[in-house]
């Protein structure tokens, strides 16, 4: 099962062109831009680890993505993505998240799946990513 978080998730993969198109449109509507990386991608981790400071004063998408391939470079066995912030109603509201690189191999998840009292079925996501120790997670690369 590949990972579906952030925008652009049921899509192929962004290549950089594209990925600067959408860090030109973020910028032109005064989003700042932050790089977040993890190796444990399971869906109810939303607090990955910010690569440096968040943007605010960059405006340039060239910019921005040298900071995504400096990420990329220092964790290329880790998931990098890219998020925009809107201030606009007076709180940081995450107006744009999307994937910028993918470990290969992504190995998934699987469904657990538990009967409970009163014929109720629990379902809960598995990462095969977690049963190895941080770091060492994605072999390869």
């Amino acid at each position: 099962m590949r990972i579906t978080q952030g925008t652009f998730s049921y899509l192929p993969d962004l290549t950089d062109e594209e990925i600067t198109a959408q860090l030109a449109y973020a910028l032109a509507n005064g989003w700042p831009l932050s790089v977040e990386f993890t190796d444990d991608p399971h869906p109810r981790n939303s607090y990955w680890e910010m690569w440096g400071l968040p943007m605010f004063d960059l405006a340039d998408p060239a910019g921005v993505m040298l900071e995504v391939d400096a990420c990329r470079t220092a964790y290329p066995r880790s998931y990098v993505k890219v998020n925009a912030y809107d201030a606009r109603l007076g709180r940081q509201t995450t107006a744009l998240s999307f994937l910028v690189q993918r470990p290969d191999p992504e190995p998934g998840f699987r469904l657990d799946r538990q009967e409970a009292s009163d014929r109720r079925i629990r379902y809960t996501t598995h990462s095969y990513a977690v049963e190895r120790p941080p770091g060492d997670r994605y072999p390869g690369a």
